[in-house]
């Protein structure tokens, strides 16, 4: 039997999440059945929507269960496998969780998934060609749609999706602005990633400075706004806005905690005719290819270069996790399990 470590939700946070509601333990791994595989993971993913998912609240997704293994995806190694689909050294994502290993079902639609390494790095499926890159992709091309010229915005915008959101939009010709924490991130968005202006919310920390460093960024007003955060930059936004304006809200990071977010000024979404439209990746697997396929393209040209922040080893997942919410992450959070 092989020894696999494991991360548990070991209780619910009260307000703000700490590394006390994790656990670590230890278990082992069963011996395969026919039509299993057997995964090692290189690689395990760390977003923002986990949070939400730790409440017992009513959501789009059922919590995360006390005793069980952190939910969460995964990249990695098949090093055995009874399903005739997967052999030993492919490599593959899915969901494996908050631990070493993970035995799949290999019959069960889009539990794992063959990923080519030749131009794409095995953790990038994490990340900028994975789950974060398709949530942007289906959030600026099918709720905000934009036109060349037309400008868009979105906080978070050197994380996984913000990154990606910029390569795509830049691709359709339309000025990018994004919002990101420090110098250093806003530097890096506008030097590296493409964006055309960022905005340093440390430097704008309400509602009267977001709007005026918005107006400046945006001369022209925004047409499209991919939401991350909530709170008052989401305000802050929706006041530079120009009629008919697109919302896609993806995260409301500053509501994870579980206060109420209310929303500055409703009136604008009927003053502005916004249209504003929430979604969960998971439930538009139908464009799943055609965007991974733009993204790999994306990465493969070059126009795409993420960066990721890793932590190692297992144990280091609550703490890198709470870093990440709170913004300490540069680029998408990982955390690396193999030597």
């Amino acid at each position: 039997m092989t020894a696999n470590q494991q991360i548990i939700l070991d209780n619910r946070p009260q307000g703000e999440a700490v590394e006390s509601n994790f656990k670590l333990v230890q278990g082992t791994v069963p011996a395969l059945q026919d039509g299993q595989v057997l995964v090692r993971h290189h690689y395990l993913s760390l977003d923002p929507y986990m949070r939400g998912r730790m409440n017992d609240a009513k959501s789009y997704a059922a919590p995360q269960p006390l005793g069980e293994v952190m939910q969460g995806g995964t990249v990695g190694e098949v090093v055995d496998s009874r399903h005739p689909k997967y052999q030993a050294g492919d490599k593959v994502v899915g969901m494996g969780g908050w631990q070493e290993y993970s035995v799949v079902d290999g019959n069960a639609p889009g539990a794992l998934r063959k990923v080519d390494t030749t131009h794409v790095p095995l953790s990038y499926y994490l990340g900028a060609v994975g789950m974060p890159g398709v949530t942007a992709w289906y959030g600026l091309v099918k709720i905000i749609n934009p036109k060349a010229g037309e400008t868009v915005v979105v906080s978070a915008a050197t994380g996984a999706v913000g990154s990606a959101f910029a390569a795509l939009a830049k691709a359709r010709g339309c000025r990018v602005v994004g919002i990101a924490g420090g110098p250093d991130k806003c530097r890096y968005a506008t030097e590296e990633l493409g964006f055309d202006a960022c905005i340093d919310y440390r430097e704008h920390p309400d509602l009267k400075s977001m709007a005026r460093a918005l107006k400046e960024a945006c001369p022209d007003g925004i047409d499209g706004y991919f939401e991350n955060v909530g709170g008052y930059i989401f305000d802050a936004v929706l006041l530079r806005t120009n009629a008919f304006a697109r919302v896609a809200l993806c995260g409301m990071i500053a509501g994870y905690d579980g206060q109420p977010l209310p929303l500055a000024n409703p009136a604008l979404i009927l003053v502005n005719r916004l249209k504003i439209e929430g979604f969960i990746v998971s439930e538009h697997m139908e464009v799943w290819g055609e965007a991974l396929a733009e993204l790999a393209g994306l990465v493969a040209a070059g126009k795409l270069r993420p960066r990721e922040t890793i932590s190692e080893g297992l144990a280091s997942a609550p703490s890198a996790f709470l870093g990440l919410l709170k913004g300490k992450n540069f680029g998408k959070q990982l955390v690396k399990l193999t030597p």
